[in-house]
């Protein structure tokens, strides 16, 4: 079945009945959907819209991709309508096949990697910055705005299509990186609301991934996982690298399914890799006697793109043509043509980004600059599998305390042994590097004494995410295998000492437990018993610590000395709580109280003993703290 054909009877009445999945790439968007009631158990009705989209001026076409790309024309550049979409007559801007390939000649009025820059804490991800380097001259959005109108274009299309099911009366689950921090969950919830999304819920995406190969295998995959195996889930995508660990448990003769840990965030991905094959043309063009410019550059990445998804999604295909738009007779008259060969694909991307390596390895760390451009904070070793030991190494202990998994692994093993591994990501399309990245896996397990992992086939890894998140909103009714796991850190607020003040010396902190490690979405901790001081009328900061390998430390735990490794500082939130009848400066005897909401975000309040205010304090990355009556 392509598509949903008939009229849903009333929300109110029998509930929605299509779970939509919407994945938020960032090079590609897609949008899923279950029909809940011509579903039967693990017979799912599913499929996969196509997105009307603009391929060229004024031509549309419907397509299962919709390329995170925006661009905005110059006034004059375009005729009256070349911009027009079924349901917009007239708009300014671009997304999709059009924009991406309309920007690889003009890149400065081309958006791309707006979710990098949706999750990038160093920047106002509300104002309007970008594209990145775009002159004055070229209007600019924010990232928010970037990701509202893609969400948009997508509700938009379905309604277009299937009026009769309106997109606000169904269930929609959008997907997010799992290390996405709680700022960047919170954004990508606001940037959903914005785009007219009524009933939302965000997935993490290597469980969306998994989701679709338990979906896709129509029961079997009871046959191929077993208690006591742990399966890694590599997800490489355009903007990050997403590493997640699901163990497979048995409970009163049923198999479960628990997320166990989650990786970094690790901005390293296809966008990294279009970069890199860029630079080795350049160098390649400049030994020919031709010197690219920035600008040139930049529309040179564009055109890599195209060219590494040309050479992977085609083995038999040994080199792709480039053009290079010039830049006038200084150069060269015409444009620049050059091509990316299959060799220089696999040395740039294989040994590049994927070289071999021990599993004892660090990622490397190299001195930086004093001064920096302002960009997107990519991770500065390009090598995945020295990221991918880094993991498991630090996750060694993860199965350890579960109840239903089975035998342990050995005290002696040196890293978390993985017996079953899930692709995701269009870089992992690449036979190539797929096989490089079970290569290296299967020798670290060889040498630890343990046997080898087994690659559970059968992945969309175009598609796997959003048919995922769609079925994941029909298992949220009880329908089919449930992954369980809610968040993916423990979350910790920092408390200050009272104590004298000391020359040169601050305060020490404290780190206040407030949300367990697997703190179920729609969940809340009751209030601490403790009290504290909560200083109003006046700018504050609130520091929040978020840890993945402390899964012992429980709701008002506190910690008075922890490792680098143990506790990572999240963005932090600057306030200044309105005092409400009270002085500047005056400290208010409250308990805390924490919250996962629905869309997985964490809330925290602040509730003043004896007395009804509440002041709340959200990961919005605005900068503020609201108060709320209760």
């Amino acid at each position: 079945m392509n598509a949903p054909t008939s009229t849903p009877t009333s929300p109110a009445a029998s509930g929605a009945r299509y779970t939509i999945g919407i994945d938020l790439g960032t090079t590609h968007c897609a949008l899923s959907w279950v029909d809940t009631q011509a579903s039967d158990g693990e017979a799912v009705v599913q499929g996969v819209l196509q997105v009307p989209q603009l391929t060229g001026p004024g031509t549309l076409e419907g397509k299962p991709l919709l390329p995170s790309f925006l661009y905005l024309p110059h006034e004059s550049e375009l005729a009256p309508g070349d911009l027009a979409l079924p349901w917009a007559s007239a708009q300014d801007f671009a997304v999709g096949e059009f924009a991406r390939t309309r920007g690889a000649a003009t890149p400065i009025r081309l958006v791309s990697s707006a979710k990098s820059w949706l999750c990038h804490p160093g920047v106002d991800r509300r104002g309007a910055i970008l594209p990145a380097d775009a002159p004055a001259e070229v209007a600019r959005i924010s990232p928010l705005d970037a990701s509202i109108r893609y969400l948009a274009h997508l509700r938009a299309a379905w309604n277009a299509q299937y009026p009769e099911a309106p997109f606000d009366q169904q269930e929609v689950t959008v997907t997010i990186p799992a290390s996405f921090d709680p700022a960047a969950r919170e954004l990508t919830a606001e940037a959903a609301q914005s785009a007219g999304f009524q009933n939302l819920t965000l997935l993490e995406e290597p469980q969306a991934a998994l989701y679709s190969w338990i979906q896709r295998s129509a029961g079997q995959w009871r046959k191929d996982v077993r208690q006591g195996d742990t399966i890694l889930v590599v997800d490489v995508g355009g903007g990050t690298t997403d590493l997640s660990l699901i163990a497979v448990l048995e409970n009163e003769g049923n198999l479960e399914l628990h997320r166990v840990a989650v990786g970094e965030h690790i901005l390293l991905g296809g966008d990294n890799m279009d970069l890199a094959l860029a630079y080795g043309v350049a160098r390649k063009l400049a030994a020919q006697g031709t010197q690219l410019d920035p600008w040139q550059t930049r529309a040179l990445a564009h055109a890599c793109r195209a060219a590494k998804e040309a050479l992977l999604s085609d083995p038999t295909v040994q080199s792709v043509p480039v053009v290079v738009p010039s830049r006038g007779s200084k150069l060269i008259g015409g444009s620049i043509r050059t091509e990316v060969t299959r060799e220089e694909l696999t040395q740039t991307l294989v040994d590049g980004f994927f070289p071999q390596a021990a599993v004892s390895d660090q990622p490397i760390s190299r001195a930086r600059g004093a001064l920096t451009q302002l960009g997107l904070p990519y991770a500065q070793d390009a090598a995945i599998t020295r990221h991918l030991a880094a993991f498991l190494s630090r996750q060694r202990g993860a199965t350890a305390q579960l109840q239903g998994f089975g035998v342990a692994q050995p005290e002696s093993a040196s890293f978390l042994h993985p017996t079953a591994v899930l692709f995701n990501g269009g870089v992992l399309k690449s036979g190539l590097i797929a096989e490089r990245v079970l290569s290296i896996l299967n020798g670290w397990l060889g040498a630890d004494g343990a046997a080898p992992a087994r690659l559970l086939g059968g992945a969309d890894l175009d598609l796997a995410v959003a048919r995922g998140a769609a079925y994941y909103g029909y298992v949220r009714r009880g329908r089919g295998v449930r992954i369980r796991g809610g968040t993916a850190q423990a979350y910790y607020v920092a408390v200050e000492s009272a104590m004298p003040a000391i020359p040169g010396m601050e305060p020490p902190i404290q780190a206040l437990c407030l949300a367990p490690f697997g703190m179920e979405e729609g969940s809340e901790a009751p209030p601490l018993a403790q009290e504290f001081g909560l200083i109003v009328g006046e700018p504050v900061r609130f520091r929040f610590f978020g840890s993945s390998v402390r899964r012992q430390d429980q709701v008002g735990s506190t910690l008075d000395f922890w490792g680098p490794e143990e506790l990572i500082e999240l963005a932090e939130i600057e306030a200044n709580l309105p005092a409400q009848g009270r002085a500047p400066g005056d400290v208010v005897r409250v308990k805390l109280h924490a919250r996962v909401t629905e869309t997985g975000t964490l809330e925290l309040e602040a509730l003043p003993v004896g007395g009804s205010e509440r002041w709340k304090v959200q990961f919005d990355a605005r900068g503020d703290a609201t108060p709320a009556q209760p």
